[in-house]
């Protein structure tokens, strides 16, 4: 399998976080990629040969979709030759550029066919006829960029820059701080942040910091576990192996073992 991960172009990078590009050209073997909770919804364009599943719903995916918050881990299936684009989204593109409820995507997918102005159908076919990579990352990034300039007036930047801020607090950031910042009160920041991500800031925040654990103990940046356990802010080890297995299924250390 290829995979690269590609910066996205500056006049998406508000709303994008990363491309990322996944390639099979075998078409005997099997791939099961791995997905965890990560912060990020996203917008997958794939070209399978026999179909991309989703496990353990067991549920065949549409060739252009979003997904929502990741809460449960989950593996994408393919039997043979595949190609898979993923657009890593900034958590409020869900309800600001698609009129969609992110806590009714937790977990879930949304068929981009059913939009009502046909925008996603047209763009399908527009991939389906191009087999360039770097054109097929062009026309979705223009897709995404169109909705930006129809939409960016409905972006709560509020919420949107408390986002930022805990992704690059690396989910260790107080959210009383985060409300006075902007000068909003507790109840009505709270309502807001799941209005445009679908889970409260402190979930949000949770999630941020168990991925940057993964990283950590996934590159082996770390003498022991202890390590990981105050470098993200977790409370004591305990704390850390139960959110651990929350969004993993397995403890630190089965986790560890199978890689």
């Amino acid at each position: 399998m290829k995979f690269n991960t590609i910066s996205p172009d500056q006049s998406i990078s508000l709303f994008v976080k990363n491309i990322m590009v996944f390639e099979e050209t075998e078409n005997k073997q099997q791939t099961v990629l791995p997905f965890f909770a990560d912060g990020y919804p996203g917008l997958i364009f794939q070209e399978t040969e026999n179909g991309l599943f989703v496990s353990p719903q067991n549920k065949q995916m549409p060739t252009l979709f979003l997904y929502g918050q990741t809460l449960m881990p989950i593996e994408l299936i393919m039997q043979g030759t595949y190609k898979l684009i993923v657009f890593q989204l900034f958590p409020f593109v869900l309800n600001s550029f698609f009129n969609v409820e992110p806590k009714d995507l937790n977990d879930k997918c949304y068929n981009l066919e059913q939009l009502p102005d046909e925008s996603g159908i047209q763009v399908i076919e527009k991939l389906r006829k191009t087999k360039p990579r770097h054109k097929r990352i062009s026309i979705l990034s223009d897709f995404l960029n169109a909705l930006f300039e129809h939409k960016k007036k409905e972006i709560d930047l509020n919420i949107a820059s408390a986002i930022k801020k805990i992704i690059r607090k690396k989910g260790q950031v107080s959210i009383q701080e985060l409300y006075n910042e902007i000068y909003l009160t507790e109840r009505t920041f709270e309502r807001r942040f799941i209005n445009a991500v679908g889970v409260t800031a402190k979930q949000f925040s949770k999630i941020i910091q168990f991925q940057q654990s993964l990283e950590q103990l996934t590159v082996k940046d770390y003498t022991n576990l202890t390590d990981i356990v105050y470098a993200n802010g977790f409370a004591d080890q305990s704390h850390f192996i139960k959110v651990f297995k929350a969004f993993t299924g397995k403890t630190p250390s089965a986790f560890k073992s199978q890689k």
